[in-house]
């Protein structure tokens, strides 16, 4: 594999606390034409296997997440890491994400057809809007109780140490040139 366009600043399987900008982009755009693709032709065990990797993913972390895989193995080593920013907003959006897509592979598997597509729909539409125009609902709901319970959302900063290593080989590299 060649190596990234630019070095990493954060090792994406093991600096949790923080994750590249356009990885829950990329996971919005897997999680959404998904979930259309199962509502349009009538497959929701599709909705069913998104649950079940976003649920992998949560519990498992990253290296077990096939679209994170995707995004940190094939697509940031050739584009470079996008702005850091604290993991916690995208992972509170996958355990509602996940929520919904089980309860839509539910409702379908108990027959309740339109429920299923309601509820996929849903997830197709936010997941692409996130996707699209950068605006998580479930990130924002999430600082939204942060604020709601006395603890307003700060993000977490990449420990400075980690940071000042990155910096240092940067800096290391573009001697190079």
């Amino acid at each position: 594999m060649s190596a990234p366009a630019t070095p990493r600043l954060a090792d994406p399987y093991r600096d949790t606390s923080v994750i590249d900008s356009r990885a829950p982009r990329f996971n919005q755009t897997v999680v959404g034409t998904v979930s259309v693709l199962a509502v349009v032709t009538g497959w929701w065990w599709l909705l069913a296997l998104l649950a079940l990797q976003l649920a992998v993913g949560l519990l498992l972390g990253r290296r077990w997440c096939l679209p994170c895989l995707a995004y940190f193995e094939l697509v940031q080593p050739r584009f470079g890491e996008g702005k850091l920013e604290d993991s916690r907003p995208p992972r509170a959006a996958n355990i509602v994400g996940f929520a919904v897509l089980s309860a839509a592979a539910l409702a379908y598997a108990l027959g309740a057809t339109e429920l299923g597509v309601g509820l996929g729909l849903l997830v197709a539409a936010l997941a692409l809007l996130a996707a699209a125009t950068g605006f998580c609902t479930g990130c924002e709901a999430y600082k939204l109780l942060c604020r709601l319970t006395g603890h307003p959302f700060e993000s977490c900063p990449l420990p400075e140490a980690r940071l000042a290593d990155a910096r240092l080989r940067e800096s290391s590299l573009a001697g190079r040139d």
